[in-house]
């Protein structure tokens, strides 16, 4: 068996590389692993995971997988239902949970999904946790307890002694809770601002809509209808022409796309031109410097955010700290320097101060603050960072393991990076989930940077 967790989880097509077997054996020995179920003695009361998904058809039946891999584990389960990555990430602190398990592949189309794993706090795993749940999904020995030991599901609705709490906003408790939270981290009445949200037929589509409206603003929903199947399908933060036409259309003041699963959010300005997840670090990273919540004034990135954001922070007064790709090693080091602001390209941000995760959501209604308390345009606000042109290809191989030990890759490199000096950068990085070498170029010189990423992804593809 190949190594089940990647950048972001445990990812696959549904009932084939991710199989309700697979989601049974995973849950079970992570729940054994993250509880301690398997030594605990006879009568102690038992831990509580809380399991959440977004609306994939296939999230039905890989929720009962893992459910029943919980339980069989000693863990009481409580199923939230379809919510975003981060309000079951929040729920798992909440509730004081062992573990929380969200089911989405993310922006992956429909046939995908995915199963990541939260400790107690709502944090990602480790990798070495990852490795102990891996050797022991390996072992198939599975600890199995009898009788009042095994683990008892209820649903959101009765996350309070059974009892059915009426919600503000006419949601699930859980629900409630989640959407409560992300408004009191806004700051700001948004009462003015019309924004359309492209919820991608996702896990956004019941809470987004409300958290805007609840903080002020006036919403247009689109592809805010999950059927199971249309998730991610042309549309999302993958695909933003809907939402950047929709924009100009309403004459509204921005646009927000998230993913399937609403852990990242971009932007598009009045206009219709897109404002990525560098520009908008860029925004709250000096709104949180001037209010004095960014702390040691620094920004975390990963090494794919574009030279500009580096130029821009750099005049503001703020470092930045560069990651490898992945949210998780944002994370990583968000925790280690005790940093309050981090995120990617794509439009994961994670504000530490008020969740464990990426947040589209929050993300979103931050962005929305910012422009409510300066009273300035989007467009306005994402005129701080210029970005350096930035060429990205995306080169099938073999076996991605071999091309960076490759001399003649390597000479490649060393060459082209000889021939940008100051005024760029190289970075070829091994994709997480495929096997593709990524090969991206930044240069001042938009022509240069793809000549040089051409002649890079050929020496890449010809090992």
């Amino acid at each position: 068996m190949g190594r089940l967790f990647g950048t972001d989880g445990i990812r696959g097509i549904a009932n084939e590389s991710l199989s309700p077997e697979c989601a049974l054996r995973v849950s079970g020995a992570a729940a054994q692993i993250l509880s301690g179920s398997h030594s605990s003695p006879a009568g102690e009361q038992r831990a509580l995971a809380v399991v959440g998904r977004d609306p994939r058809a296939s999230g039905e039946m890989l929720e009962a997988a893992v459910t029943a891999g919980l339980t069989a584990a000693g863990v009481d389960v409580l199923l939230v239902g379809v919510l975003p990555t981060p309000a079951v990430a929040y729920l798992t602190e909440m509730y004081d949970a062992c573990m929380g398990v969200m089911i989405s592949a993310s922006h992956n189309p429909m046939p995908d999904n995915g199963i990541k794993i939260f400790a107690a706090g709502g944090h990602k795993l480790d990798d070495s946790v990852e490795d102990r749940i891996e050797a022991l999904v390996a072992r198939d020995t599975p600890w199995r307890p009898t009788g009042a030991r095994i683990g008892r599901v209820r649903g959101a609705s009765n996350a309070h002694n059974g009892s059915v709490i009426p919600g503000r906003y006419g949601l699930a408790h859980s629900h409630e809770r989640y959407v409560e939270h992300v408004i009191a981290a806004t700051g700001q009445d948004l009462s003015g601002l019309t924004v359309v949200v492209d919820c991608a037929h996702g896990a956004a589509a019941e809470v987004a809509p409300v958290a805007y409206r609840a903080a002020g603003a006036t919403v247009i929903a689109l592809n805010a209808e999950p059927n199971g199947l249309n998730i991610n399908d042309g549309c999302g933060s993958t695909h933003v022409d809907q939402v950047r036409s929709a924009v100009v259309e309403h004459g509204a003041d921005l646009g927000l796309a998230h993913d399937g699963d609403a852990d990242r959010c971009l932007a598009v300005a009045a206009d219709g031109s897109l404002v990525d997840g560098d520009r908008i670090m860029a925004i709250l990273a000096i709104a949180m410097h001037e209010a004095g919540e960014l702390a040691d004034a620094t920004l975390v990135a990963t090494v794919m955010s574009n030279l500009g954001l580096h130029i821009a922070m750099r005049a503001a007064g703020i470092t930045v700290r560069t990651t490898s790709v992945g949210d998780r090693y944002v994370l990583e080091e968000l925790r280690r320097g005790g940093f309050t602001l981090g995120g990617e390209q794509s439009g994961h941000l994670v504000l530490p101060r008020y969740g464990t995760t990426g947040d589209g959501i929050l993300t979103g209604l931050r962005l929305m603050a910012r422009m409510a308390g300066t009273g300035r345009s989007l467009a306005d606000l994402a005129a701080v960072m210029e970005t350096v042109p930035q060429v990205l290809v995306n080169v099938p191989v073999s076996d991605k393991s071999l091309v960076a030990q490759a001399p003649e890759v390597r000479e490649a490199v060393l060459e082209a990076e000889r021939i940008l000096a100051d005024s760029g950068r190289i970075l070829l990085r091994p994709s997480g989930t495929e096997e593709l070498v990524r090969v991206m170029v930044e240069a001042t010189d938009p022509v240069q940077a793809r000549q040089l990423a051409d002649v890079l992804a050929k020496r890449v593809a010809s090992v």
